[in-house]
């Protein structure tokens, strides 16, 4: 049996914080093995890097969510006890719940509403000496994701609600004020939602079937019940705050678009879809998710490793990512790669890895696509801007990381090529058959 390989630090801690995101691409090279042992926090983890680890990690049979994720990223990111930390019947059920609006003319509706927003943002920033994008597409994708949700936005709100969404993506990674301002913004959207919810129960706030809002408000488990209203308000925050932590993406894209500019001319070829190789470059390239946690279900070996139950496990998002066995030159920013890609689950996983029904790949991550390449066109042909000498450069021991200007842009003009002519198609194939597996998600 081999002898798994354990980094010598009494305790890694620290240096996850000093390093950040590459800190188990570091170890994994160091040591020159997909798989190690650190001790995070007091507490033994095993390290995985590479898709055959990322094939591993995301058998359901062999991983649990439940207590691999701490609290304090709960309390910011995602709400206590969502469906990230949910298994087995009880996450499929969830998980079908979600999927439902995934289905593409719900994709579309979504796409267009966005294209709205794009079109009228570009308008307003004629008007201002500096825009910036990080903040603004924030806004724009807050307006789009309550409307398609359901959710009623008062215009005095806009501010307010897009930068708790971010907050609740900026804290989960921070320390101090960072992590008690997404403690506070999760406070606040979770009562704002529980108010949602129980409107929508007593009636007296109509919503169309087949939203975010009618769907969470009306979901019943496999037993037949009705979330309780907080454990609903968490889910419907669930299907807004991913769409607005987009801006993130949308962020880097520029940034790309700004660092490569002959790419530009790339995306205006009608005869090819490039701005989905582009993208799909963006979310490989650009720092989203370090890594992320599970413990072991039940006692097993693997490549002749003992995994025993209960065990903490970690897959290197980041440096998966970056494996030159499945990248080449994966320092470079080189969307054509993405035209031999084979498509795997495992070894491109910026949003999870594995199947989207029985598994934790992301739920969103076609709107999450789609919505990259409308932002990308319009960011290329529907508006003209400059970019002013400012601090581009982005921290990877700052974990969410974001350029730090947050991307500025002056003398912003509109083309009039408007942004509902820039939309994209949504995916083939994604229609999801949700029946089989819990017939309760719907009310």
């Amino acid at each position: 049996m081999p002898e798994l390989i354990r980094d010598p630090s009494l305790d890694s801690t620290l240096d996850v914080l000093r390093e950040g995101y590459p800190f188990l691409y570091n170890r994994s090279q160091r040591f020159d093995s997909d798989i190690f042992q650190i001790q995070l926090m007091g507490m033994k983890a095993i390290c995985l890097h590479g898709a055959e680890a990322a094939e591993l990690f995301y058998n359901p049979k062999l991983f649990i969510r439940k207590g691999a994720i701490p609290r304090r990223v709960q309390t910011t990111l995602m709400g206590i006890d969502a469906i990230q930390t949910r298994d087995n019947g009880e996450h499929r059920c969830r998980k079908e719940m979600f999927m439902s609006l995934m289905e593409p003319a719900s994709r579309q509706r979504l796409m267009s509403l966005l294209a709205e927003q794009w079109q009228r943002y570009a308008h307003r920033w004629e008007q201002m000496d500096r825009v910036v994008l990080f903040r603004e597409a924030q806004e724009i994708l807050c307006r789009a994701a309550c409307a398609w949700a359901g959710v009623p936005l008062e215009e005095k709100e806009v501010r307010l609600r897009a930068r708790d969404f971010g907050n609740m993506v900026d804290g989960f990674g921070g320390v101090g004020p960072r992590h008690w301002h997404g403690k506070q913004a999760r406070s606040r959207g979770e009562k704002w939602m529980r108010s949602i919810i129980r409107a929508i129960r007593k009636g007296t706030l109509p919503v169309q079937e087949g939203t975010a809002a009618h769907t969470v408000a009306w979901y019943r488990d496999a037993e037949g019940e009705l979330l309780d209203v907080q454990m609903a308000a968490i889910e419907l925050m669930n299907a807004i705050r991913p769409i607005v932590a987009i801006s993130t993406y949308i962020t880097f894209a520029a940034l790309a678009l700004h660092e490569y500019p002959p790419y530009r001319q790339l995306l205006r070829d009608p005869a090819e879809d490039y701005a989905e190789l582009f993208v799909q470059e963006v979310r490989r390239y650009f720092p989203f998710t370090p890594f992320v946690g599970a413990l072991v279900r039940e006692d097993f070996t693997w490549h002749g490793f003992e995994f025993p139950k209960g065990t903490m496990v970690l897959l290197d998002v980041y440096g998966t990512l970056r494996d030159e066995r499945w990248w080449q030159d994966p320092e470079v920013f080189w969307p054509e790669r993405f035209r031999q890609w084979q498509g795997s689950p495992y070894d491109f996983i910026p949003q999870g890895g594995g199947e989207y029904l029985t598994g934790h790949r992301c739920a969103g991550e076609w709107i999450t696509i789609e919505a990259m390449k409308q932002a990308v066109l319009f960011l290329n042909d529907g508006i003209r801007y400059d970019v002013p000498a400012q601090d581009l450069s982005y921290d990877l021991t700052r974990m969410p990381t974001l350029p730090a200007s947050g991307f500025v842009m002056t003398e912003v003009r509109a083309t009039g090529k408007g942004a509902l002519n820039l939309l994209p198609t949504p995916a083939a194939g994604s229609n999801v058959a949700v029946a089989a597996g819990c017939p309760f998600h719907k009310g």
